[in-house]
Parts: C-alpha cells; sequence; structure tokens
C-alpha cells in the first residue's frame, strides 16, 4: 500500500510540473479589468499588502497551495516551499497526509515544512473521502487527523474535495454519501479552523452555504482554470491502460466553474475566500482580491520554482508577485488591501455571463 500511495505522488507532482498536459481554459482572469486612478495619492513603497487569514497575519496575501509530501521526493520540494514561506510572511498547506498514517516513515516529507518554517501559517491536508468508509478502508479517526495537524504544527486543516479527482483515478474512492456530515463532524471536533478547498472544480454558492454551515471557516474555491487533476488522471490511467479512466479524464478535463466566478459565487456566504487556480502572478491576485478573495493559491508556479531553481528561483518569483501585486494597488490608489478590495472595476466576457447566470441559479433554485 505504502508503494502504491508514493507512486502516486510522485507521479501527481511529476505530471502537475510537466508542460504536456493539455492547455486549460480560462480562470476568468482576464476578464476582470481593475479602474485605473490617474490620481492615485498613493507611494509604491507605503502601500500594505498585509493581510490577517483565520487570525494569522500574512506579509502577501499568497497561499503556497497545497502539493506535496508523502514521497522521498516530496520531503525537499517541501523544506525549499516552507523555506521561502518563512522567509517572504505568506502561508503554506502540505499535500494530503494520508500517506504518513498509512507509512509512518514518510511523516518526515510532512514535518519538515515546520522545521524550515518555524514561524510560518502552516495548514495541514486530508481528503474529504478519508472521512468516511470506502470500500474496504475505514474512516479515519479524530485522533488520527489530530496527529496530522500536530505533525507540522498546523494553525489551520484543509479538507480538499476532489470528486473529479476520486472519479477518474483508477484506485479512486468516489462515493461521496456523507461527506457533510463528516466535515460537520470534523468541523465541531478538531482542535484548529477548517478550510474547505476545491482541487479544480470550482466552488458554488449553494455548496459555499452548506459548508458554512457545516461549521467550515474558510474556502479556498479551486476553480477551474489551474490544474487539471482529471487531465493528470487520464495519463496515469493511460500508463496502466486503464481505458475508462482515459475516456473519463478526456470528457471531464475541463470540467467546472471557473476561478473568478466561483470567487463571486461562493464569497456569497461570508466567509474568507482563497482564490486557486490559474493565478499567474500579483495581478491576478489584485484581481481577485477586488472580486473579494482575502488571498490567492498557488501551486504550479511555485512546485517548477522550487523544482528547477530552488530557494533563488522561488524569491524571484515571489518578489515579482509582490511587485505585480503593489503595482496594481498604486494604479488604483489602494494603500492596502482593503482599499483593494472595493477598487471599481469591470466585469466582461464569460466571467459576467458565469457570475450572472450562477446568481439566477441560485435565485431560483
Amino acid at each position: 500500500m505504502s508503494s502504491e500511495i508514493e507512486r502516486r505522488k510522485r507521479e501527481h507532482v511529476e505530471l502537475a510540473a510537466a508542460d504536456a498536459l493539455p492547455p486549460a481554459l480560462p480562470s476568468g482572469f482576464d476578464d476582470v479589468q481593475l479602474i485605473h486612478n490617474a490620481l492615485p495619492e498613493a507611494s509604491p513603497g507605503a502601500i500594505d499588502t498585509s493581510v490577517t487569514l483565520l487570525g494569522h497575519m500574512l506579509r502577501l496575501p499568497l497561499v503556497i497551495a497545497s502539493m506535496t509530501g508523502g514521497y522521498a521526493g516530496g520531503r525537499d520540494i517541501n523544506a525549499a516551499l516552507a523555506r521561502a514561506a518563512q522567509r517572504h510572511g505568506i502561508a503554506m498547506g502540505v499535500g494530503s497526509q494520508r500517506a504518513a498514517l498509512v507509512e509512518p516513515a514518510l511523516a518526515a516529507s510532512y514535518a519538515v515544512a515546520r522545521d524550515e518554517a518555524p514561524d510560518a501559517f502552516l495548514i495541514a491536508n486530508i481528503g474529504v473521502s478519508q472521512l468516511v468508509a470506502q470500500r474496504d478502508r475505514r474512516a479515519l479517526t479524530l485522533g488520527e487527523i489530530e496527529s496530522l495537524v500536530g505533525m507540522i504544527r498546523a494553525g489551520a486543516l484543509v479538507v480538499h474535495l476532489n470528486a473529479i479527482q476520486e472519479l477518474v483515478q483508477p484506485e479512486g474512492q468516489p462515493d461521496a454519501r456523507g461527506w457533510l456530515a463528516a466535515i460537520e463532524a470534523l468541523a465541531a471536533s478538531v482542535s484548529v479552523p477548517v478550510i474547505a478547498k476545491e482541487t479544480g472544480g470550482g466552488m458554488s454558492f449553494g455548496v459555499a452555504r452548506r459548508l458554512r454551515d457545516a461549521g467550515v471557516r474558510a474556502l479556498d474555491v479551486g476553480g477551474r482554470g489551474g490544474t487539471s487533476f482529471a487531465a493528470i488522471e487520464a495519463v496515469r490511467a493511460e500508463r496502466i491502460g486503464d481505458r475508462r479512466g482515459i475516456a473519463l479524464g478526456a470528457a471531464f478535463r475541463d470540467w467546472g466553474i471557473p476561478t473568478m466566478a466561483s470567487i463571486a459565487a461562493a464569497g456569497r456566504a461570508g466567509l474568507p475566500v482563497i482564490a486557486t487556480g490559474g493565478v499567474r502572478g500579483g495581478l491576478d491576485a489584485a484581481r481577485a482580491v477586488a472580486m473579494g478573495a482575502v488571498a490567492v493559491g498557488v501551486a504550479r508556479p511555485l512546485l517548477k520554482a522550487a523544482l528547477d531553481g530552488g530557494d533563488a528561483a522561488l524569491d524571484a518569483w515571489i518578489e515579482a508577485f509582490r511587485t505585480e501585486l503593489v503595482a496594481a494597488m498604486y494604479l488604483t490608489g489602494s494603500s492596502d488591501l482593503t482599499a483593494l478590495a472595493k477598487a471599481p472595476r469591470i466585469v466582461s466576457g464569460e466571467t459576467a455571463e458565469w457570475i450572472r447566470q450562477l446568481r439566477e441559479v441560485d435565485d431560483h433554485g
């Protein structure tokens, strides 16, 4: 079992970092234009990019999205990402930690994050399918989940919602009966706030509201337009000749609600929103904040930086992110992120239509 999990996690990272996957459909960032302020009355050097997320102050509205751990190479990646989180005062999530319960020796691939980032806001991670019994596998206990939180001394716990991946994955556990009740029970019992995180399919207002009512404290919309796990699982299915997985992965490669439409829809539930899915830099982050996000999550660009250039490449990417964000704030006359959230913007194209029709569905649903 442990070797199977390690192989799967290694393949996920390799495929997520590769350029071989088909290009994703747009996340909607280019449909949102911030209105230029010709009299910004601001100084770039005095702009405040800090934000508080679940009681933790971040110097940038940036979360290194949950990516890896659970195999030997994952330790080095998590170490590099954690060092970046520590240096830049940003948050970081680790990949799904179930592997460490199956094979305790793999715990080091996650625990290294806290070793390298003693002060950072770290986020533990478990899949929603692991909260309910699946075939011949029992649900995780509260004690096991608390051990994962303690493993990295996490400030929050992500429960990732990955129905598309579970459906396509050859080893998937797609029985979703009881997911919401299990999340509610966990949120009422676990020692840290729970974040519900989609993994590429986006999030509607109806789902966001149900999660809020279940006790979830923040939402990561994980919208369409970033890494497609349907596409990743289709490649993995092809390697083993799984025709079902190949066909489903191809058919549902672009399934989901785009990221920017997800921000608008899920944000109506009133919880802090993290915008993950196709974020390319600081300008996209500014657009996301103007649409209602508290922070953005970034995975593939930082994964590639960690693999290709280590600490220096990570620093360069994050500094470029900060520079773009400050520029967008300056050009909208926003002295801080609270002001940016109120900055005027124009929403057009597919994103405007998604938002309009999603609201109609909600109003008549």
